[in-house]
């Protein structure tokens, strides 16, 4: 049985568990193997994520919902996407460096400025002592070329990562719009209350001036949401 991520299902059974197989912990409903949406099989390798997906489809009512399922949905996304193309995701991961959100500093007004530096620069200075990285800082949105040493040696970190960890740094970095935040995360070097905080600083800022709007606090909400749910995947891996 394969779960689809867009779709939501009656649910069609009592029971949910894991065994373990050859290659690794297999999650079964009512004692039959879960497949992915690409038909492999649902075959994690780390006990408490096993656990984590098991609590999610116990968790799951009359109906299926996809969307209550972040550990499932990263799991499959690991093994479906991330393992047979891993140098593709690799790529798109390390490329966050050549535009890293903490690198674009405000031209004004001097708040703003000292706000950046307070949350960015510390994860900076961190990326540059971790891994021999400095990148550099631009003011406003126009493009700067970062080193390549420094390029180089942070797509080395990402590479360095099983599927399973890219899965969720695909989405860790894609919403919150730094890589050397991310690795910073998955190092312990910063928590995700504060690269989250980090992420959004630019967006509180503007709300703060021009008064909160409903739109963009749930649409801020809902990426929140999703961020948190990677870092925890990252966490059982």
């Amino acid at each position: 049985m394969s779960q689809n991520p867009k779709a939501s299902m009656k649910r069609f059974y009592k029971d949910a568990d894991f065994e373990r197989v050859e290659s690794g912990l297999q999650i079964r409903l009512d004692t039959r193997p879960v497949r992915t949406p690409n038909r492999a099989h649902l075959v994690v390798e780390s006990e408490r994520l096993a656990w984590a997906i098991v609590a999610e489809w116990l968790a799951q009512g009359e109906e299926i919902d996809p969307a209550s399922m972040p550990m499932t949905g990263l799991a499959n996304a690991a093994i479906d996407r991330v393992g047979p193309e891993r140098d593709v995701f690799i790529t798109d991961i390390a490329n966050y460096a050549t535009s890293d959100l903490l690198c674009y500093r405000a031209e004004g007004p001097e708040p703003l400025i000292a706000r950046q530096a307070a949350a960015w620069d510390g994860i900076l200075g961190w990326a540059e002592a971790r891994y021999d990285a400095p990148l550099i800082l631009a003011a406003g949105v126009m493009p700067v070329a970062q080193p390549e040493r420094s390029l180089a040696a942070l797509r080395t970190a990402v590479a360095a990562m099983s599927a399973w960890q890219l899965a969720a740094m695909a989405r860790i970095v894609n919403l919150s719009g730094t890589l050397v935040g991310a690795l910073a995360l998955h190092e312990g070097a910063v928590d995700a209350d504060a690269l989250w905080a980090a992420s959004i600083l630019d967006e509180l800022w503007q709300a703060e001036l021009w008064g909160e709007d409903h739109w963009a606090d749930k649409h801020r909400a809902d990426r929140e949401r999703d961020f948190r749910a990677a870092v925890g995947f990252l966490g059982l891996v």
